[in-house]
């Protein structure tokens, strides 16, 4: 069960810590335990509770007016709002409380809804990666379990490989060819699956190599594949005193091709980038980027 401090519940919510204590002094919307110390502490029960009032509060419910709902009723109020295609936030919450309730279900729904009403790099930009950004603050403070994380991960992974499964293959003789690779032991691909899919929905060809390559199988694929570029994301390896080598090395071995850095290592203090490398820091500057070569591409 998580520990909770309204600070937490203020970033996970967005809802402001002033309004939550006094929906819980005059409403008795949450109903935290104290520390020794006197500290407000709160559980999944009471997150996934603001979230549910957050929900129907912002589809104009009034707060005196849900706080004389029993969670049942709450939580049947939030299945019968009609759909807003752009209350991405809703959404957010949606399948915040759903992995906290372990409703694998109701975030399969929430997630194919979406991806539908929005289309997949949409629902990808607006409803998937701010969920999993609020998971990653989860973490940090210990209030997301192992089981929750694997349930979305994996659930995410699926609509990814479905999404690009679905898309039309391409020719490699006719488009600009990006080799697509986790360095050894780094096993967070769904930023790298997700770049799978806008290169190939672009209409490049991706060798796609996953997780967990040795940096020196990549001289053999350059010589095999000749591509343009090489795309890596450094999230959890290799380890921080040793990115500088890593990028050194990856320049080394394919001195005339493009190489595209990101994830959190790929921006550590003092990292010196060869000519040939480009680091992003927003997934939305790599779709900008992408996107350029493409459009010029198409234009000849």
């Amino acid at each position: 069960m998580g520990h909770f401090s309204i600070s937490d519940l203020e970033q996970l919510s967005g809802i402001k810590a002033h309004t939550i204590r006094i929906w819980e002094q005059r409403y008795g919307i949450l109903r935290p335990v104290r520390t020794a110390t006197n500290i407000r502490t709160y559980c999944d029960s009471d997150l996934r509770r603001l979230l549910n009032v957050a929900t129907l509060c912002s589809r104009g419910y009034r707060i005196s007016k849900i706080a004389q709902l029993t969670e049942q009723e709450i939580c049947q109020a939030v299945i019968s709002c009609n759909d807003d295609t752009n209350n991405y936030c809703e959404r957010v919450n949606g399948l915040l409380a759903s992995m906290l309730a372990m409703d694998e279900p109701n975030l399969n729904n929430i997630l194919n809804q979406s991806i539908r009403q929005l289309g997949f790099e949409a629902a990808m930009l607006h409803v998937i990666y701010p969920f999993l950004q609020r998971i990653g603050v989860m973490w940090q403070a210990g209030t997301v379990n192992p089981a929750q994380e694997h349930l979305v991960t994996n659930l995410v992974r699926l609509k990814m490989m479905s999404a690009i499964d679905a898309l039309c293959p391409v020719q490699p003789c006719e488009a600009r060819r990006w080799v697509l690779f986790l360095p050894e032991s780094e096993m967070h691909e769904l930023a790298l699956l997700f770049m799978n899919y806008a290169l190939r929905f672009r209409g490049y060809h991706v060798l796609y190599l996953g997780q967990n390559l040795p940096i020196s199988e990549l001289k053999a694929v350059c010589e095999a594949y000749n591509p343009h570029t090489l795309c890596t994301v450094l999230t959890a390896v290799p380890e921080r005193d040793r990115v500088q080598e890593f990028v050194d090395q990856l320049a080394e071995l394919c001195p005339e091709k493009e190489l595209s850095l990101y994830g959190p290592l790929a921006h550590v203090e003092g990292l010196k980038l060869p000519a040939n490398a480009t680091r992003f820091r927003l997934m939305t500057d790599f779709l900008t980027k992408i996107d350029q070569p493409c459009q010029q591409y198409m234009a000849q």
